[in-house]
């Protein structure tokens, strides 16, 4: 009996295997720190020496996504465990005293150029792409970034793909205003077929089957009344989330892309500090990742 090449990958994806080729993307999810997820899953692949022609992060899987690129193992899970334990660098506290939900001059100045220093001449080097993700506040609309040359502009691209919308200011890019890519694009699937790549695997910080609440963000009047479109894309947001979800849960089934995602709902908050549970959940991630069957094309 014959069978078709595509019935074949089908096949071979449904059986929890990974072909990775010229068209192979990464396309990692952000969550805050559900992240570490993440975190476990690049160190497993960095352990195997899996390299990815193109990867793409938004908010927290773009910071993950920088060491990833940098290669430089176990930076990403220091920074998200290790050093939250030490310098609680989440909390309502910094939202009051700084109006930041997070101390960004701690992870975006000190961690990459002293604590825990960044390799910009490793990524700088590297071959493969990656881009990051942020929303444009004029437009509403995501865009996508790949500097490697410029420390600054990598820091200034990677700070706002992690703005949160209400709980940290607005970043710049470039003066352009910016804040979170997961408010425009959380999964950017579409993003990484259209530059060529479709040959996917995504990873996801919540289990199969998750949905966010339906209904239209209600946003306080005060909140970005300078920026109309912002404020569209933010009250549509769960519901392009859930389309995302449901788009890659229909391409998972028919064997067009592959998935690495928590097993079970996780008990791993946004802005989670208690570090047994970020250690379990990078836990998780790393096995199913060390666990998939990766074959290389010829």
């Amino acid at each position: 009996m014959c069978v078709s090449m595509e019935s074949m990958k089908q096949q071979m994806m449904s059986e929890g295997q990974y072909r990775l080729d010229s068209r192979s993307g990464l396309v990692l999810e952000g969550g805050g720190m559900r992240g570490v997820f993440t975190c476990g899953v690049l160190d497993a692949l960095m352990d195997r020496g899996v390299r990815f022609p193109y990867t793409i992060g938004v908010s927290a899987g773009a910071c993950n996504g920088l060491s990833y690129m940098s290669a430089q193992r176990g930076r990403a899970k220091y920074s998200n465990i290790d050093l939250l334990e030490k310098y609680r660098y989440i909390g309502f506290k910094h939202l009051i005293l700084r109006g930041n939900i997070m101390d960004f001059d701690l992870l975006f100045n000190k961690f990459p150029n002293q604590i825990i220093p960044y390799d910009y001449a490793a990524y700088a080097e590297c071959e493969e792409r990656f881009e990051m993700v942020t929303t444009s506040c004029r437009t509403g609309q995501a865009c996508y970034y790949d500097e490697k040359r410029n420390p600054q502009r990598i820091i200034d691209i990677v700070k706002a793909s992690s703005s949160l919308p209400f709980v940290s200011p607005i970043s710049y890019v470039d003066g352009e205003p910016m804040l979170d890519g997961g408010i425009a694009d959380s999964i950017p699937i579409l993003r990484a077929r259209a530059e060529g790549y479709d040959n996917n695997l995504v990873v996801l910080t919540r289990n199969r089957g998750y949905r966010k609440p339906n209904g239209r963000t209600i946003i306080p009047p005060l909140f970005y009344c300078r920026y109309p479109q912002l404020r569209e894309t933010i009250k549509c947001r769960n519901r392009i989330y859930n389309e995302q979800v449901a788009y890659i849960e229909q391409q998972e089934s028919e064997g067009k892309l592959t998935v690495l995602r928590p097993l079970r709902p996780i008990e791993v908050g946004r802005m989670e500090r208690d570090t047994s549970k970020l250690l379990r959940l990078y836990d998780e991630g790393y096995t199913l990742a060390y666990d998939l069957k990766i074959t290389m094309a010829k």
